[in-house]
């Protein structure tokens, strides 16, 4: 078997749901869709060290004490991450702000909570940048 046929895609789509679980759509009935970087990719990379580097600076801030993110911390810094590596947002407007300030504006509002769950569940499954299989 040619190992390389495994190989996922760097990037995924995600069909965006409401709070409900119900899939959004546009007015022209195409699906709302935050496309992200994934594990693979060179994008989520970067990310991963930058949340090494920020972990051991928090560390040695606080003599190597563990100490909690304040929840506004945690959710600036989650958005940020989850900026980070997305690569398109397409059917979602904010105050006529695009690309990463729009992911800011999503994924930093609390009360929008459900989209930036249902973001990190995509990238926490490999599954999901599984090359689609070919059609016969």
């Amino acid at each position: 078997m040619d190992i390389s046929t495994l190989e996922v895609e760097d990037t995924c789509p995600i069909h965006v749901k409401d709070a409900k679980g119900n899939p959004l759509y546009k007015n022209d009935g195409t699906p709302v869709v935050i496309t992200v970087y994934g594990p693979s990719s060179d994008a989520y990379a970067r990310l991963e060290t930058r949340q090494t580097q920020r972990a051991m600076k928090r560390l040695d801030e606080n003599d190597g004490k563990r100490v909690a993110m304040t929840p506004e911390d945690r959710l600036t810094q989650t958005a940020e991450d989850l900026a980070e590596i997305t690569h398109s947002i397409d059917g979602l407007t904010s105050d006529g702000k695009t690309g990463r300030d729009l992911a800011l504006a999503i994924y930093g509002n609390r009360k929008l909570g459900f989209i930036p769950n249902q973001v990190t569940a995509k990238l926490n499954d490999w599954g999901n940048f599984a090359p689609a299989s070919p059609t016969s």
